[in-house]
């Protein structure tokens, strides 16, 4: 691993963290789990009730299970945090999701929504510069592999949308990654995501 510190008075640091999923049906308790596998919401077997709202769809699972991540509730009622699925475990009827599920949390399902994605994206490119006093000279761009997958050819409107957000002064760099560190905002603590558009900006004052 290798790690980059930045400091000093003239620096100016953003960074903003969005997923743009919708979420459905009721807000369900967390009631059993550990780590990251998921046994029970509700005191009810959890993939039970998650093929149950996938209808159709949960005959293609574990792969089907990208359009149909997790929401979390996190300290900011409106950003929940996004859990993805990477498998399910039929004998135990329990889901292993790509971070900690917490037990005795909130959670409710989420479902892809193309056009709210691509605005997630664009939403943290705007919040990136919200405590900034400068037109960042570098962005930093950290996508989730998964929402390059649900996106297929529309993967590249994300980008699009965000170097909108920015001047041509603005040097865009980035990677699809198997997980996001960062605050939705700088208002809030630092939390672990997935499928989500994760953005740190770099200024001189």
């Amino acid at each position: 691993m290798v790690f980059i510190g930045f400091y000093g008075e003239h620096i100016s640091v953003g960074y903003a963290s969005r997923g743009g999923w919708d979420t459905f049906g009721p807000m369900r308790l967390i009631t059993k789990s550990k780590d990251n596998i998921l046994y029970e919401l509700d005191g009810k077997s959890a993939l039970a009730v998650y093929k149950k709202y996938l209808g159709d769809k949960a005959s293609g699972l574990p792969g089907t299970a990208l359009l149909f991540p997790l929401a979390i509730q996190s300290e900011n009622p409106n950003e929940p945090l996004v859990r993805t699925i990477l498998a399910v475990n039929n004998e135990e009827q329990s889901m292993i999701f790509a971070g900690d599920i917490p037990q005795g949390a909130q959670a409710r399902f989420m479902k892809t929504n193309f056009d709210r994605l691509i605005e997630g994206a664009a939403t943290a490119a705007g919040a990136s510069m919200s405590e900034t006093l400068t037109t960042p000279e570098l962005a930093i761009l950290i996508s989730c592999v998964g929402r390059k997958i649900v996106l297929g050819q529309r993967v590249e409107e994300e980008v699009e949308v965000v170097n909108e957000k920015f001047t041509n002064d603005t040097a865009i760099i980035g990677f699809y990654s198997y997980g996001e560190i960062s605050p939705f905002n700088p208002s809030v603590s630092c939390n672990f995501h997935n499928q989500t558009m994760t953005i740190t900006t770099l200024s001189e004052k």
